[in-house]
């Protein structure tokens, strides 16, 4: 069970949540919206959890500086596209479409019409990148579904489904590439050890960048909003 509890002035709401697992009090701040969670043991006192929070006021705030604001995708926004920072802007037409670093959308149209637009693309090239990994290494996969996921770029399951986050058409292609990559590598080796690595680097040789390229910045395509 959850609740919020309030430090500071101004206040910060803190997620308080007691956790079976929890062998300590640990302190989260979510680089995508600021929020901040202390997980706790089941039976600590409260009253430890907000000493404990008291004592770390000023290194939240710090973090929570960072922290850098969602932005709505519309006419008049920017946004990542295969890597490429595109400002939004309106244009004739019922369609998106490209030009240079613009993203063109219909006059009045809403966000929803562009996040059409890019899981679309996002489907033609996972598919793309899925088919090509998976004739190279002889194996099939049963589907392929889209997400918007926060947890996970991508998975697959025991029978051959791969799930992907759309959100990774806005990574450089080489990074979508390297999760569909992954992802397919699984078809061979349900798992992470050397021999799945191993699957990996035969398809990716630098997967290692793409990877880190992920964890400093994948916060980036997630900040994006496409609601109205």
């Amino acid at each position: 069970m959850a609740r919020d509890l309030y430090i500071g002035n101004p206040p910060i709401a803190v997620d308080l949540r007691r956790s079976a697992r929890a062998r300590r009090l640990s302190l989260r701040v979510s680089r995508l919206d600021g929020r901040v969670t202390l997980t706790m043991p089941p039976r600590a006192p409260e009253r430890e959890a907000l000493a404990f929070l008291q004592e770390r006021e000023d290194w939240l705030r710090g973090h929570l500086v960072d922290v850098t604001p969602t932005a709505v995708a519309a006419v008049g926004g920017a946004m990542l596209f295969r890597g490429q920072q595109m400002r939004i802007v309106a244009g004739a037409g019922r369609g998106v479409r490209v030009e240079g670093d613009t993203l063109l959308v219909p006059e009045r149209s809403g966000p929803a019409l562009l996040r059409g637009w890019l899981r679309a693309q996002a489907r033609d090239a996972l598919v793309a990148a899925s088919d090509g990994y998976a004739a190279r290494i002889g194996r099939s996969y049963a589907g392929i579904t889209l997400r918007d996921t926060r947890s996970r770029w991508g998975s697959c399951t025991s029978a051959g489904a791969l799930m992907y986050s759309w959100r990774l058409i806005m990574a450089p292609p080489v990074v979508l590439d390297y999760v569909a990559a992954h992802e397919v590598a699984h078809l061979a080796e349900m798992n992470h050890s050397s021999a799945f690595w191993n699957v990996v680097a035969g398809l990716v040789p630098d997967y290692a960048r793409h990877r880190q390229w992920l964890r400093d910045n994948g916060d980036q395509l997630h900040r994006v909003r496409f609601d109205e």
